[in-house]
């Protein structure tokens, strides 16, 4: 593991920007995931389609790409996190 990976959420900062970083992979995940679920046929399970089953679905994708993302996800936090740390060490002022 990188050493500035380790150090990703030392600051409030730093945490706010990883929450930030999650959220956005989570959405990434979220298109990822949504033509899978339009290619399931829920007319005969347990919703049984209708206008409500279609009114949440997009929800219920949107939480399980929150909950991937949340749980390591497919690494694009990660690589954010550590881009914009390195941008911001290298914009550091030296005193």
């Amino acid at each position: 593991m990188d050493a500035l990976v380790a150090r990703m959420v030392a600051t409030p900062d730093q945490a706010k920007l990883r929450r930030t970083a999650e959220k956005f992979e989570a959405q990434a995940i979220a298109e990822l995931l949504k033509p899978m679920f339009e290619t399931v046929d829920t007319s005969k399970g347990f919703g049984g389609g209708g206008a409500g089953e279609a009114a949440f679905k997009p929800m219920l994708v949107e939480q399980y790409a929150a909950s991937m993302a949340r749980s390591g996800g497919i690494g694009i936090a990660d690589a954010m996190m550590t881009q914009l740390l390195r941008a911001q060490e290298g914009a550091a002022p030296t005193p």
